[in-house]
């Protein structure tokens, strides 16, 4: 009966039970909301911004993606290295390699929109 309730599936639904209980759980005691029309109008510092469609830019996003995958590769690749004196040398010499391509990522120009 354990292997059973400690299988994935089964586990995954009970704390999906868990936590869709929880939520209703939390919507029945809070307090209700009351409608007004400037609840969902954006704000900035008390100034009224006029509707306008905004169109995000992924362009820090990317940088920022690129960033992490590099410095988990490099985590990985150090982590599984064997630990004898020529790979600890080895290891060193990517790290500062991964240095410098952080360092090239880190001081490109982002342009301008």
């Amino acid at each position: 009966m354990e292997d059973i309730l400690l299988s994935p599936p089964v586990a995954f639904i009970a704390f999906l039970a868990i936590g869709c209980g929880i939520y209703r759980l939390g919507g029945a005691i809070a307090a209700p909301g009351k409608p007004h029309p400037g609840k969902r109008a954006t704000y900035a510092c008390g100034e009224d911004i006029p509707a306008q469609r905004v169109t995000p830019s992924y362009q820090d996003f990317f940088y920022l993606a690129l960033l992490f995958a590099i410095l988990h590769l490099a985590a990985l690749v150090v982590a599984t290295a064997p630990r004898d004196g020529a790979s600890a040398w080895l290891a060193t010499i990517y790290l500062a390699s991964i240095g410098v391509s952080v360092y090239a990522l880190m001081g490109m120009q982002r342009p301008t929109d």
